[in-house]
């Protein structure tokens, strides 16, 4: 049973940081991509980034192309999402999720961890 748990979520201001962490367990990862996600309340979710287990490879959104970070660590099964320049409109529920293939379709994640709240102030 593949348990993801999403850690690091809070209130910031515009301009600020967090970093979120995904504790994974359950099986071996090393085939596997990650990825986190976002909802917005009244949104869709929408794809933020992803990472081969390998971490020889990532992708990101458009919209957070250069603010955010997406990097693992593999002794620990452990991936994370650093967030800079944090903007209000950044403010969602952001999920953590493994697939076997890697992928910006969430529908293509059958693994996804309980979300972590991000709120951005202005």
């Amino acid at each position: 049973q593949v348990q993801l748990v999403e850690s690091g979520g809070g209130l910031v201001q515009a301009g600020g940081s967090l970093r979120l962490s995904c504790a994974a367990s359950g099986r071996t990862f090393s085939n596997y991509a990650m990825g986190w996600f976002r909802q917005a309340r009244g949104k869709e979710r929408e794809f933020v980034a992803t990472i081969a287990w390998s971490l020889d490879y990532t992708s990101y959104a458009d919209s957070v192309k250069g603010r955010f970070t997406i990097s693992g660590d593999r002794a620990k099964n452990t991936v994370y999402l650093q967030m800079n320049s944090l903007k209000p409109e950044d403010t969602a529920v952001y999920y953590c999720a493994a697939t076997s293939t890697i992928s910006s379709d969430y529908a293509t994640y059958p693994y996804w961890g309980r979300g972590t709240q991000v709120t951005v102030s202005s």
